[in-house]
């Protein structure tokens, strides 16, 4: 059946852009641009092209996406129990629970520019379908899982963390103290900082203020190492030195990581 330009879904942006982006060149394309076929076009070509179903079992980017789901997940949650020993069973939880929630991915997929990529049927092209958050979080998975076939876990560890949790960290880490809570930050605070060849962790107590009854302090925790003398990893205030030194050493927990990463190959972390 012949069919008409004009019903013909708008062609997408070329892939290599996307590609550039993410970081991870396709050695099998045909893997991306599954990852990026709705449903609805799916539909429309079956339409308009009838086919044995059995001829196309994989014709839009739901079981990519299914698979996206699970790899996702499980990189997530490993770089979290790798890069946070200090967090309990609850912080590592909210965490990985915000990484991989459909806003977060769509956010992630929307600064990628997956929208303008995306094969629509002409029904979600013309009710925005390009800006969903449901569309571009799926579309994300879809699109991990085929980094995953196309060159293995390591490379989709390597688009998980530059793009789904690296961005997200200062965030999660100026979150509520509550919503971050383990038993003896500063031991393990001592125990990373020592393993990384970065000494002790020196508290300073930076400001007072309040009655002697309803004191309030200040505490800073910083590096005392050479070459790394002053640098403040985190500053939290309490009601006594101790509680405030305890939730210094948390924030510092998790900045220590971005710390290091900034710094690679200079403390032989």
């Amino acid at each position: 059946m012949a069919v008409n330009s004009t019903s013909r879904t708008p062609a997408p942006a070329p892939r290599g852009p996307l590609e550039a982006r993410l970081g991870h060149r396709f050695s099998r394309h045909t893997l991306l641009e599954l990852a990026l076929t709705h449903r609805s076009v799916a539909h429309e070509r079956a339409q308009l092209e009838p086919v044995p179903a059995a001829a196309t079992p994989l014709s839009d980017n739901e079981q990519l996406e299914f698979l996206g789901d699970a790899v996702v997940g499980l990189l997530v949650a490993d770089e979290l129990y790798r890069r946070y020993p200090a967090l309990d069973e609850g912080g590592l939880t909210r965490m990985r629970a915000f990484l991989v929630s459909r806003r977060h991915l769509a956010t992630v997929a929307a600064a990628l520019s997956v929208g303008e990529h995306l094969l629509l049927g002409r029904g979600e092209q013309q009710t925005g379908g390009r800006n969903k958050t449901a569309l571009l979080a799926n579309a994300m998975e879809a699109i991990i899982a085929a980094v995953y076939l196309d060159a293995g876990l390591e490379a989709a560890r390597t688009i998980v963390v530059t793009h789904i949790i690296q961005p997200a960290l200062s965030q999660l880490i100026s979150e509520d103290s509550t919503h971050l809570t383990v038993g003896d930050h500063k031991s393990a605070l001592q125990q990373r900082m020592q393993a990384a060849g970065l000494g002790t962790p020196r508290y300073v107590v930076t400001a007072e203020s309040g009655p002697d009854h309803l004191k309030h302090f200040t505490v800073e925790v910083r590096l005392d190492a050479p070459g790394h003398r002053d640098v403040v990893l985190g500053q939290a205030a309490a009601g006594n030195k101790k509680e405030a030194q305890q939730a210094a050493a948390r924030i510092a927990c998790l900045q220590l990581e971005e710390y290091l990463s900034s710094t690679e190959g200079r403390t032989g972390a």
